[in-house]
């Protein structure tokens, strides 16, 4: 290996600015429901704090942790991440507003899914390294590597989480198509994503509901629309600068849970039109650094690694905000390094660790 260089300073920097908005903004609109349900209102903030401290020694770590042994270690963690998936079915599984998505540590709660997207994205990385010769291959390539993505799917929708499983899908499908995969088979493989999701929400009767309400949420405002005509308000009455921060109306117990699924409408609320641009391009600096990481990467397993962990972010991200804006249907899916919840935080900042170690390998301007 070439001798390490600085890591790009851009991309960390961006990084920890989400982190800090999101400590300030999981404060702010959790402090309702902390102070009148769990009598105490700095109960989300202290334990947003504790993760994200934690989290930056994670990102320290993996930034210093060379990301070719990942390459070694992908099918141990692969294994892992399907051993954590089926702990929920176990006693130490916990079910929460009728998902069974947590596993119970005593101590605090561990959530698999989170942990499966990135463990499915370095196994996925490595395999199509190694079977870069093959991929253009219908039977070699491209099959195997529909399995791949279909077991990896399948393993967070056992958990009834639709919205992870269409994130962790499309991510995957980004990787195969940078890989070098004919466009033809990625069009294939498009349709029969749509067609599983299609099947998913018609499975579902309050899947199929909230399809139904994104075309009219008003039409459904006292149900199944709710939340996101809430959010819409939201949004509406913070106008360009906002009402001011902890001034927001809407976390009074209109938007459920606003500092987890909802907190881009919060954030509008109280910051306005420039608090919502400023952390947009927040992500935008996250996706070209991470972009030029993966272009300038010495090997392909970093490039494809590299572009896995951005258009996991970059897909993420896109869904939450269309979300908030009633420019997707709704669904619980947070923003990440923003919203509420430990092993969503300490798996991002662990994906931008890896991001700013193949960054060390590769000529970029840090400047």
């Amino acid at each position: 290996m070439a001798k390490k260089k600085a890591s790009d300073f851009t991309l960390m920097i961006a990084t920890i600015l989400l982190v800090f908005i999101g400590i300030i903004m999981v404060f702010s609109s959790s402090y309702p429901e902390a102070y009148y349900k769990l009598k105490d209102g700095y109960y989300f903030l202290k334990r947003q704090l504790m993760y994200s401290l934690l989290g930056v020694f994670v990102m320290i770590f993996f930034m210093n942790f060379d990301y070719w042994r990942l390459n070694k270690l992908s099918k141990l963690i692969y294994l892992g991440c399907i051993v954590l998936a089926f702990l929920i079915f176990t006693p130490l599984g916990t079910e929460y507003h009728g998902a069974r998505r947590w596993i119970n540590l005593g101590f605090t709660t561990f959530q698999p899914s989170e942990a499966i997207k990135l463990g499915s994205i370095i196994y996925f990385a490595s395999y199509l390294t190694k079977k870069d010769r093959d991929i253009k291959n219908f039977k070699k390539g491209v099959i195997p590597s529909l399995i791949i993505i279909g077991f990896s799917c399948i393993l967070i929708l056992i958990q009834r989480d639709l919205s992870t499983s269409v994130t962790l899908g499309a991510t995957l499908v980004a990787i195969l198509f940078i890989a070098g995969i004919k466009l033809w088979q990625l069009f294939l493989m498009g349709a029969a994503g749509v067609a599983g999701i299609a099947a998913a929400i018609f499975s579902e009767k309050y899947r199929m509901e909230r399809f139904i309400a994104f075309f009219d949420p008003f039409k459904y405002k006292d149900t199944v629309g709710w939340q996101v005509v809430q959010s819409l308000y939201a949004l509406g009455s913070g106008g360009i600068f906002g009402l001011g921060l902890g001034k927001s109306r809407q976390k009074f117990f209109y938007i459920p849970e606003p500092y987890n699924d909802f907190i881009f409408s919060i954030i509008g609320e109280e910051l306005g039109f420039v608090g919502c641009v400023t952390v947009i391009i927040l992500f935008l600096l996250i996706i070209w650094r991470g972009i030029r990481i993966a272009l300038n990467s010495r090997d392909l397993f970093a490039c494809l690694l590299a572009s896995g962990i951005t258009s996991l972010i970059t897909v993420q991200s896109l869904i939450h905000i269309a979300v908030v804006t009633s420019s997707a249907p709704t669904t619980g899916i947070p923003l990440p390094f923003v919203s509420y919840g430990g092993t969503a935080l300490l798996v991002f900042m662990s994906a931008i660790g890896i991001l700013l170690n193949i960054s060390r390998y590769t000529e970029l301007d840090r400047s």
